[in-house]
């Protein structure tokens, strides 16, 4: 089963069973007494890839901007997320519904692909120096905190309480 799935593996294999005879994602989730989102989800699955539906795929695959932007077009325009999901080979027909929401919070720039990790230090800009007054300043409240340390070390070494 999907990692990210409610469902165990027994209660998926007994979901696709019950679609193959016919039966409904609520009424499938109600006999099984499991959430209706997670059997929606793997009845979408089942829908474009039949009895693979339980198979995970290896990796996660990177779609284009063109491919991203095209299935969004046709979703909007009335086609179904199952029928563009089953002739764009997708693993869900959810991430057509993730894209189009993308597409209408951010427009097309929401479907272009994100640069991966923390951004690059610019190399050319120079370290700042410290000026005299900060370095002097942050030497004090070091060898402070020294001073109340070794003195606080002093102390519970005497008993006493300072």
């Amino acid at each position: 089963m999907f990692k990210n799935s409610s469902l165990s593996e027994e209660q998926g294999e007994a979901a696709v069973a019950l679609f193959e005879i016919g039966w409904g994602s609520r009424a499938v989730a109600t006999k099984l007494g499991v959430g209706r989102k997670a059997v929606l989800r793997l009845h979408d699955r089942w829908r474009v890839r039949g009895d693979t539906a339980l198979v995970t795929k290896p990796g996660n695959r990177v779609y284009s901007f063109e491919l991203k932007l095209s299935a969004v077009q046709r979703y909007i325009s009335g086609e179904t997320r199952v029928a563009l999901a089953k002739e764009l080979e997708l693993s869900s027909p959810h991430l057509i519904a993730v894209w189009a929401m993308q597409y209408r919070a951010q427009g097309e720039e929401g479907l272009r692909p994100k640069p991966k990790g923390r951004p690059r230090k610019n190399p050319d800009t120079p370290p700042q120096q410290e000026s005299e007054l900060q370095r002097l300043r942050r030497e004090n409240e070091r060898l402070r905190a020294e001073v109340a340390f070794l003195g606080k070390v002093n102390a519970l070494r005497d008993g006493k309480q300072r």
